[in-house]
């Protein structure tokens, strides 16, 4: 069963705690993982780009020139899609791009991120972590304790306001509560602050 180190704000070791070996032990799998992310910019894309046909540019509505006698080719509407200033073929409309994949390859995926974090050394785990006074300048003195200067995303079991104060102006630093705890978030912060408690509930919602 893995183990990890527990520090305290000063980065000074206070204990050690059991890791499931079914969440921080398994084989890493780059393709799940992969799959898992791409599936999340998917969803989050807006999806909002749109384009005009021909049958919503304004105008066209006469034929500009007769048919025949003209010596010109045929024309039935200035807003031809071969026409300056007419409709766009095939262009892009509103849609929704999000997708799901199956809640176990999900889960699988998620496993497989924790144990890459755990394996290079990037998870890094506190008894306490409590901002009373909603300083910045006291949770980035708490970062630099711990030697987190990359992106750092810091779970909790619940986001306080007195958190959320305090991490809010730090361009480097995402709060995110263990319910909200996502194979992306993980993959795109180079660190990942968990408290005694939070690393508990993740283990248990994910076991």
């Amino acid at each position: 069963m893995p183990e990890m180190d527990v520090v305290n704000v000063q980065n000074e070791k206070t204990g050690q705690v059991d890791l499931d070996e079914k969440i921080f032990g398994v084989t890493v799998k780059k393709s799940l993982i992969h799959e898992a992310v791409v599936m999340q910019q998917a969803c989050a894309r807006q999806g909002t780009a749109a384009v005009k046909t021909r049958g919503m540019v304004r105008g066209g509505g006469r034929k500009p020139w007769k048919q025949k006698g003209t010596g010109r080719a045929r024309h039935g509407s200035i807003r031809s899609p071969i026409w300056r200033g007419g409709g766009i073929v095939f262009g892009p409309q509103p849609r929704d791009y999000g997708y799901s994949i199956p809640k176990k390859k999900y889960r699988a995926a998620m496993h497989a991120a924790l144990t890459a974090k755990r394996v290079d050394g990037e998870i890094v785990v506190v008894d306490q972590l409590s901002l009373p006074d909603a300083k910045t300048k006291s949770f980035a003195q708490i970062l630099r304790n711990l030697t987190l200067s990359k992106k750092t995303l810091v779970v909790l079991p619940e986001i306080s306001p007195e958190m959320e104060r305090s991490a809010r102006n730090i361009a480097r630093v995402s709060l995110v509560s263990v319910k909200g705890l996502n194979v992306y978030d993980l993959m795109a912060h180079r660190h990942v602050l968990v408290t005694r408690e939070a690393l508990s509930e993740i283990q248990e919602v994910w076991s």
